[in-house]
Parts: structure tokens; C-alpha cells; sequence
């Protein structure tokens, strides 16, 4: 009996999300959300506020960005570290992979409140998680496409583990972030 490799990677992201990241994120706030733990912090903000060298958003609410991205990079709220997960992570690779609607960063609605991010959050982590089933054990192996840059040449399965990690490592710090508020 060999390994179901499709299982396997999706359980690893799906066991974070399950037992960690989508119940340590039950009941945020707004206050929360937009909480700047350090001046100069990137958020998400009304359009017509960023104080960052650019913002981008389609809606009432853009995202703090930079490009490239300075170095060191700036501290960012939860409401940054949201968009960056349903969008540069999670959306734009359901766009190029799995047929969803276009996502990126200058074109994305941002949410405005946290309930409504939470909810890009889980429409973003289904959308994805449906994908990689979808492509079975046979389509770990496809190639990733022009659309990866330097994961181009590489299986799914690569981008798919590179993904998790990207979830998993940005999910912890706004779980810390949200330690940080409740202790400041």
C-alpha cells in the first residue's frame, strides 16, 4: 500500500488550520485587526490614509506595500498579515492553479472589519484546499508554470509544501500579534 501524497499535504496545512490558526483567530476584533503593535506599522486602511510608499486595493480599503520590499521590512498588523495570506498566498495561487477569480494584490477588495476578512480568510483556504484535492496523487506532479517564477520547473507538490509553510509561519505570528494586543 503506497502513501497518498495529496492526503498527506493536505492534512498537514488542514491539521494547522483545524487545531491552531482558525480557532486561535475566533472572536477578533476590529480593534485587533487594525492594532498597530509598532509605529510605522503596515495595515490595511481606508483608501486616502496609507502612510506606506504605496497602497493598493480596489475597494474602500488598501494594503500598505512597497515595492520591492524595503529591508528590513516593516512590522505589519494582523489586518496586513490577513491580506497577504488571502491574497499574495492563498488567492493568487488559486487563480493561476485551480481556475478562481483573478486575485493581487492592486486589484483585491480589502475587508474593512475583521468578521469580513475572516471570511475572505475561509473562502480563500477552501478554495484552495478544494484545488489540491482535486488534482489527485497524478497532479502533484505536474509542473508549476510561468506563473511560479522560480517554482516554474517544479511539481505542485513542491509549491503545495511551500504554501503550507507560508500559512502555517504567517497564521503563527498573527496569533502572536494577538497575544501581543491582549498583553500590551
Amino acid at each position: 500500500m503506497g502513501v497518498e501524497w495529496n492526503l498527506q499535504l493536505r492534512e498537514q496545512l488542514d491539521f494547522h488550520w483545524r487545531s491552531q490558526l482558525r480557532p486561535g483567530l475566533d472572536g477578533l476584533t476590529d480593534d485587533e485587526y487594525f492594532w498597530e503593535p509598532a509605529p510605522g506599522a503596515w495595515s490595511v486602511r481606508p483608501r486616502g490614509t496609507s502612510a506606506a510608499p504605496m497602497a493598493a486595493g480596489a475597494g474602500d480599503f488598501t494594503i500598505d506595500w512597497e515595492y520591492p520590499e524595503p529591508s528590513p521590512p516593516p512590522v505589519t498588523t494582523i489586518a496586513w498579515r490577513l491580506g497577504h495570506i488571502i491574497v499574495g498566498v492563498l488567492g493568487a495561487r488559486v487563480a493561476s492553479h485551480f481556475g478562481g477569480p483573478p486575485a493581487d494584490y492592486l486589484n483585491f477588495t480589502y475587508a474593512g472589519t475583521a468578521d469580513e476578512a475572516l471570511t475572505q480568510l475561509d473562502d480563500a483556504h477552501a478554495a484552495w484546499l478544494a484545488g489540491v484535492t482535486a488534482l489527485g496523487d497524478e497532479g502533484l506532479n505536474r509542473p508549476c508554470g510561468e506563473a511560479e517564477g522560480q517554482y516554474a520547473a517544479e511539481p505542485l507538490a513542491t509549491l503545495i509544501l511551500h504554501i503550507n509553510r507560508e500559512v502555517i509561519h504567517h497564521g503563527a505570528e498573527i496569533l502572536l500579534l494577538r497575544d501581543l494586543y491582549r498583553s500590551r
